[in-house]
């Protein structure tokens, strides 16, 4: 499942278990303070019933426990509502008026019951609940993958053409690129400006679809333990070649992580390749590692909104697609590194993190 699959299941996955959740956790929350109140009210009833048992001398084997006292009270002057009938921590209290004027029987009841009743409530709507939620979990858990089908039905159709695509350019491109060479070899367009930018149009080609043909192999990664100091030196050597008024310094020895190697090698190309693109006159380029941090810093000017860079299309250069960073961020995500860049006046720096 890719990253993209993997965010839009955990999305759908969450919204309809939750909501869910949350409707089974409140309608448990009300049926829990109905049924208390049932238990309440049984209480109250049960304590009625004790009463009349001793007002009409009546017998009493079912009430020799010892949960019940009572005792007759005098209240002069007093009222006492009927529907009197009090809580504490450990027992219920009820008035009930006797014949005597001013006298009513007070009833004492111990809560033993009623929180062993009200412990054994909580037990079964918990675990009603917890049942719910795990049938409902298994059924959002199914949507979601159903959910999923025609979306990954649809990526799978467009990676098809792309690959077909991409494939079919690679035959034009190779023999534009190979004509070129031919080109330059003749004295009559060396200098050409016409041919200069024949030729930095065809390299744009060219580097856009490495990197498509890169980022559609995402699905097949396979990781493998990778040296990224082996890896940036070699591009370090092609760079030096397109630009040698450049300065390259690397401080990197032993730095290793689980990754893909063509995936690495383009991220890597690509940062590289733009440090030394949009650089300072005989500016420089330092690549060195922190810990478990890649860095490559050049004497460029100030990234304008380094927040957008990479987002699709976005570029500040007018003759860059914009596509190249916004590729190298997928692939990025892909494989968990994470990618962080601090500009200011002097200088530029790419922070890419890995999970060694």
């Amino acid at each position: 499942m890719h990253h993209y699959e993997r965010r839009a299941f955990l999305k759908f996955f969450i919204t309809y278990f939750v909501s869910v959740s949350l409707l089974i956790l409140v309608a448990g929350f009300f049926y829990y303070i109905q049924m208390k109140d049932h238990l309440l009210k049984a209480e109250e009833f049960s304590m009625i019933e004790y009463a009349r048992h001793i007002k009409l001398h009546l017998n009493m084997d079912g009430y020799r426990d010892s949960k019940y006292s009572h005792k007759f009270v005098k209240k002069p002057g007093k009222h006492i509502d009927i529907q009197n009938f009090t809580i504490s921590d450990n027992s219920f209290m009820k008035y009930i008026p006797t014949k005597k004027p001013h006298y009513y029987l007070q009833i004492i009841k111990k809560k033993n019951t009623f929180n062993q009743k009200l412990f054994a409530l909580k037990i079964r709507i918990w675990t009603l609940q917890l049942l719910l939620l795990l049938v409902f979990a298994f059924i959002s858990y199914k949507l979601a993958k159903n959910a999923l089908k025609p979306l990954q039905e649809s990526i799978l159709t467009l990676d098809k053409f792309a690959k077909d695509l991409i494939h079919d350019l690679n035959t034009p491109v190779t023999s534009i690129k190979l004509n070129m060479k031919l080109l330059e070899k003749k004295e009559t367009y060396a200098d050409s400006v016409a041919l200069q930018r024949v030729k930095k149009s065809v390299e744009t080609i060219s580097e856009l679809h490495e990197n498509l043909t890169i980022l559609l192999q995402e699905e097949t990664f396979q990781l493998e333990q990778i040296s990224l100091c082996k890896i940036t030196q070699e591009i370090i050597q092609t760079q030096q070649q397109i630009h040698p008024n450049i300065r390259f310094t690397q401080e990197c020895s032993n730095f290793t992580a689980k990754l893909n190697a063509h995936a690495i090698k383009q991220i890597l190309q690509n940062i590289i390749s733009n440090a030394c693109k949009y650089n300072t006159q005989n500016g420089y380029v330092k690549i060195y590692t922190t810990k478990n941090s890649l860095c490559v810093q050049n004497s460029g000017p100030k990234i304008v909104n380094p927040e957008k860079i990479f987002e699709r299309s976005y570029s500040s250069d007018k003759r860059s697609s914009g596509i190249g960073l916004d590729i190298v961020n997928r692939l990025a995500k892909a494989m968990r590194i994470e990618i962080k860049i601090e500009s200011d006046n002097n200088s530029n720096k790419f922070v890419l993190t890995f999970m060694l």
